[in-house]
């Protein structure tokens, strides 16, 4: 009964920006790590970023300085601004989140379906 929809994905210019959004709804009592992954054509998927509840945060060396994770936790939403970006960084990006559905619940890990970022000129 957790859901979670990425938007936010496109075509861009190498150099260029974009800020992938992610919103959970559904039987939600709490969210602890959300992060975003990514998987190229032909790759496994990656970790990109990640954030606890309490906003510490660590990301993948391809994308230090580069990118920044934020969340807001009231919304259960999470962030991806994604600057400077590179051919490289084509891939379809996927919101990922711990979610406790209830106070006796232990958490799970959810998925999102994923947006497409496109990095070309």
């Amino acid at each position: 009964q957790v859901d979670l929809v990425e938007s936010g994905g496109g075509l861009v210019q190498p150099g260029g920006s974009l800020r992938l959004s992610c919103a959970a709804s559904g039987s939600i009592f709490k969210i602890n790590d959300m992060g975003w992954y990514r998987q190229a054509l032909g790759q496994q998927r990656e970790l990109v970023a990640r954030i606890t509840r309490g906003g510490k945060t660590r990301y993948a060396d391809s994308v230090k300085g580069r990118f920044t994770i934020d969340r807001h936790n009231a919304k259960n939403e999470v962030y991806l601004q994604m600057n400077s970006l590179k051919p490289e960084d084509t891939a379809v990006y996927y919101c990922n989140a711990d979610v406790e559905r209830a106070l006796w619940d232990q958490g799970q890990v959810y998925w999102g379906q994923g947006t497409q970022v496109t990095v070309s000129s």
